[in-house]
This record gives C-alpha cells, sequence and structure tokens, in this order.
C-alpha cells in the first residue's frame, strides 16, 4: 500500500508536473493582471461601471498588481501541499511565507485608498497601510529567524517505520489536491454570487479561499500529529509539533480580526512558532550531548 501511495505521490508532483503547472500560473497570473489593467481603464473611461467593488481595486492601475499576486498565491498554497511531507518545520514555514504574501497583496490593494491631506494620519485607510507596511518587515524578518533555526536542526535517528509515515503524510497531500481545486472553484462562485447576483457588494477578498484552507490545514496538522504518536516518544517532538498546530491557529485567528488586531495575531502565530522551534533545537541538542 504505501509503495503504490508513492508511486502515485511522485507521478502527480513530478518535476515536468511542476513545471507545467508553474508555467500555467504564470500565464494567468499575466493574463490577469492585463485584463485587471483593462477593466481598471474601461471603468475609469466610463465604458463599465464596476464602482460596487471594494475600495479603488477597478480604478488605480496599482490595484491591479493584486491579480497575479492571487495566482501567486494559489501556487504557493500548491507548494505547501506539495512539501507537507517532508516536515512538520518546512510545512509551518512554507504557511509563514504565504501570510507574507496575503499581507504584501493586501498593501498593493489599499496603496490607491491612502489619502494624503493635511491630517492624513488620522484616516483610518492610513493607518492600515502603516500596520501592514510594519507588519510585512517584522514577518519577513521572523521568517528568516525560523529558516535560519531550522537549517540548524540537530540529526537525529531515524525511525524503523518512517516510511510508512511518510506514506500516511503523502496519502494525505493527494487528497488535498482535489481539495484545493474545490475550494479555489466553490470561492470564486461565493464571490461571484456575492458580487453580481446577491447584490450586497464584493466580500471581504483579502482573505476569501485562504479562511477555510487554512481551517483544513489545522484539521490536517492535528491528523499528522495523531499519526505521528506511533512513530516517536520524544517530548521534544510532541510539544513542538503541538506547539506548530498553535501558530496555525493564530495564523487563521488573524483572517478574522481587523487592523492591527490582526497583523498582532500573525505576528504573535509566527513568533510563537519561532520560539516553538528554539526550544525545540536546545532540547535535542542537550539529549544528544547527554
Amino acid at each position: 500500500m504505501t509503495e503504490k501511495i508513492n508511486s502515485v505521490f511522485e507521478k502527480v508532483f513530478s518535476d515536468s508536473n511542476l513545471k507545467t503547472f508553474e508555467k500555467i500560473i504564470l500565464f494567468l497570473a499575466t493574463a490577469g493582471f492585463i485584463i485587471h489593467l483593462v477593466l481598471i481603464l474601461l471603468n475609469n473611461k466610463g465604458y463599465v461601471d464596476l464602482s460596487f467593488f471594494q475600495g479603488s481595486l477597478f480604478v488605480n492601475p496599482i490595484s491591479a498588481i493584486y491579480t497575479p499576486f492571487s495566482f501567486i498565491l494559489i501556487y504557493e498554497a500548491f507548494l505547501l501541499i506539495y512539501y507537507l511531507p517532508r516536515s512538520f518545520t518546512t510545512s509551518i514555514a512554507k504557511q509563514f511565507e504565504i501570510m507574507s504574501l496575503i499581507l504584501i497583496r493586501k498593501i498593493f490593494k489599499d496603496i490607491p485608498d491612502v489619502d494624503l491631506s493635511d491630517n492624513w494620519i488620522l484616516n483610518e485607510n492610513n493607518l492600515q497601510l502603516i500596520y501592514d507596511l510594519t507588519g510585512v518587515l517584522i514577518v519577513f524578518y521572523l521568517i528568516y529567524m525560523f529558516k535560519k533555526l531550522k537549517e540548524n536542526l540537530p540529526k537525529l535517528p531515524v525511525h524503523q517505520n518512517l516510511e510508512r509515515f511518510l506514506g500516511y503524510k503523502r496519502l494525505i497531500s493527494l487528497l488535498l489536491i482535489p481539495t484545493l481545486i474545490i475550494l479555489c472553484v466553490f470561492s470564486f462562485i461565493e464571490w461571484y454570487s456575492a458580487v453580481f447576483i446577491g447584490g450586497e457588494g464584493s466580500p471581504n477578498i483579502d482573505y476569501l479561499f485562504f479562511v477555510e484552507f487554512f481551517g483544513i490545514l489545522i484539521l490536517v496538522d492535528v491528523f499528522i500529529l495523531l499519526i505521528s504518536f506511533q512513530y516517536t516518544e520524544r517530548y521534544s517532538q510532541l510539544i513542538r509539533n503541538t506547539g506548530f498546530i498553535i501558530s496555525t491557529i493564530l495564523l487563521r485567528l488573524s483572517f478574522n480580526a481587523v487592523g492591527l488586531t490582526s497583523i498582532i495575531l500573525l505576528i504573535s502565530g509566527i513568533v510563537f512558532g519561532l520560539i516553538i522551534l528554539y526550544i525545540y533545537n536546545k532540547m535535542e541538542r542537550t539529549s544528544l550531548v547527554t
């Protein structure tokens, strides 16, 4: 059974498939950017009316960068599924990167809403941009620190049944592929229905799709944690994996918050994961010495 799962995994995530998917995403990102720019031009010239969308998404050309970033984020979500069988640490690092890209994408949408009047510091949109810019810098540095710690992970003895454990994780990755596709389709339908059918205006597209995606990731991480109990008895590793799940939950909670609270939850989630990894490294190195 394990050999069959590994064979299917290798075929689905082969180098040729990865390169093909990368080319498709690149084409869609480029086409989406051009189409977005054209829609902005048509809207500004009065040929179409897109005033019911959020903010200046179809007013300022800078906002057009939002669209290619959306396709890049889908590709990053796919890579997260690909990296999932490698290790908990690699998976959580990819989650941090996705959150940073979501934040950067949001900045491109919010920049056109900045008010440069005399009292600009009192404007809510201006403050949100300051929060997001500061958050990106902090998150970027924290990811750098996390990856640095990840590179210094001590080499531990491999469990004799590790291949079976990897087989389970590869099976989960394979099941997540259709899940990712279904989420993309349903998220688009939800957005389209709210904007063009429901008449209630555009939903918050900054976190569309990723709210459900990170919710599923939490369940997947818990499931992998439960499976890992069969293959390790090390207290430090169990605490590390549990800590990473808490970190993912904090990232998920940041979607439900607004303003500074959202940024604080995001940073708190990454800081928590960073501290967990730091303590884990210390404990494992101490156990190797003793």
